[in-house]
């Protein structure tokens, strides 16, 4: 698994991901094709990847296996109310229990973000349906972001 990430300096993610995706697989890149439920993924191509980015940030990870990343600027403003929609009950705890439950919040989204798009779904089918820990070792900061990345086992 590779990961790549930069300030996009004026640039929007989207094309600023597709730089760094570039960057991590050689350019040109294989042909972009979506799945049914709309994952993207490179056409004749071992490789699996996913892209975020924020307001600030572009990141971009390359692996052999099914990946989703995910990442939010630490100074995010987030309604706290969601939690109780989002959060299973062992996650709802967890935040609950938090010194800093904004900062939990973030952690459990970026998580839940990064496993639905490496399962492909999104986070429509089943976000209260998981049991993430703030501990949670596939969490990293990075530039003033919070960054998950989970790969299908």
């Amino acid at each position: 698994m590779r990961i790549l990430g930069e300030q996009l300096q004026g640039r929007d993610g989207h094309s600023a991901g597709l730089a760094l995706l570039e960057k991590l697989c050689g350019a040109p890149l294989p042909e972009i094709r979506r799945t049914a439920l709309g994952k993207p993924y490179l056409a004749d191509s071992p490789l699996h990847f996913s892209i975020s980015h924020t307001k600030n940030h572009a990141f971009c990870v390359v692996s052999h296996v099914p990946v989703g990343i995910d990442a939010e600027e630490l100074d995010r403003d987030i309604n706290l109310g969601l939690a109780e929609k989002l959060l299973s009950p062992s996650e709802f705890l967890q935040f609950q229990q938090a010194e800093d439950p904004r900062l939990a919040l973030l952690k459990f989204w970026v998580l839940k973000e990064a496993a639905g798009k490496c399962a492909g779904e999104g986070l429509q089918l089943w976000p209260n349906r998981t049991d993430f820990s703030l501990t949670d070792p596939r969490i990293q900061e990075i530039d003033g972001c919070l960054v998950a990345v989970i790969e299908e086992r």
